[in-house]
């Protein structure tokens, strides 16, 4: 499993490591069982504080994407690609209700903000 952190953005490193281990599962590129690694090795290798590590550890947990066993560590567990898809979907939801209600305020009419999500999701 490879994590990189960095301090120069502004997102915390927990949150990296949350957003990278999650991107990983969902790629297929940690499967169901595998093991990570332990809360002090992964902190060692990324020359950060346990506690960040801990703290993204249980994020991922409370999410469902590891499950922590006592004396053997932490897994991926079979997690529900739906349940993800379904998180990520609610949260495109809100944004998109943010955006359509400064569409509507402005008066920009429905087909020209379609046409702008259009331009938007086709650019590289």
């Amino acid at each position: 499993m490879e994590i990189i952190v960095s301090n120069k953005t502004s997102r915390p490193l927990y949150e990296q490591i949350v957003a990278q281990v999650k991107t990983q599962i969902m790629s297929g590129g940690l499967t169901a069982g595998e093991a990570l690694p332990s809360i002090r090795a992964l902190a060692r290798s990324l020359q950060i504080s346990v506690l960040t590590v801990q703290k993204a550890y249980d994020i991922l947990q409370e999410d469902g994407f590891i499950e922590t066993t006592a004396g053997k560590g932490c897994f991926v567990s079979a997690q529900n690609q739906d349940f993800y898809l379904e998180e990520q979907q609610k949260k495109i939801e809100e944004h998109f209700g943010e955006a359509i209600e400064i569409a509507r305020t402005s008066g920009i009419p429905l087909d020209k903000l379609l046409h702008l999500l259009t331009l938007l999701y086709e650019e590289d």
